[in-house]
């Protein structure tokens, strides 16, 4: 999960959080986030776990008074650098899904999208994006695509949806078959 960690997020985001980490829960996953328990990151932290989620939490040491390290989760995971944390929220996850958020957020998610479009992983890259906080992103990333400076392959390879049911459904891990 990533999404945004700062103060002053508006409430409807907030919600979103919240729902988001009631889904989670209600569909019986684990969710692996930032490990702060400020603003979104903690909003969909503290709902998965009173849905009865496990909860795992990765921070580098430097941002553990920054964005107040969630004491809470199941696992807090503590690493001395960004790349460190990264690399550990992609090995435990699934899935990436991007919520609302800032430059950080950003970072995350073109990191995950990138890997997955060389090939590097073939987890889910989800945005889901309920009131256009990414549309002028998007508007630009089709601008790049119809440019050429980005394939069709690496644009499909991102779901973006606007409701917190799909977003979960895409996330979803494909269907065993027996």
């Amino acid at each position: 999960m990533y999404c945004a960690s700062a103060d002053g997020i508006a409430p409807r985001h907030l919600a979103l959080a919240r729902a988001v980490g009631a889904g989670i829960a209600a569909r019986g996953w684990e969710l692996v986030t930032g490990g702060g328990r400020v603003s979104m990151m903690g909003a969909v932290n503290t709902a998965a776990r009173e849905g009865g989620a496990r909860t795992v939490g990765v921070i580098p040491r430097a941002l553990v008074a920054r964005e107040i390290a969630d004491e809470g989760v199941d696992e807090l995971l503590v690493t001395d650098t960004m790349r460190e944390r990264k690399a550990l929220m992609e090995a435990h996850a699934d899935a990436f899904l991007t919520l609302p958020g800032g430059i950080g957020t950003c970072e995350e998610f073109f990191e995950v999208w990138t890997a997955g479009s060389l090939g590097m992983h073939a987890k889910p890259v989800v945005l889901l994006d309920p009131d256009g906080h990414y549309d002028g992103l998007l508007r630009w990333l089709h601008g790049l695509g119809e440019g050429g400076f980005l394939h069709d392959g690496a644009l499909a390879r991102v779901v973006v949806v606007h409701d917190v049911e799909a977003a979960l459904n895409a996330c979803a891990p494909p269907p065993q078959s027996p």
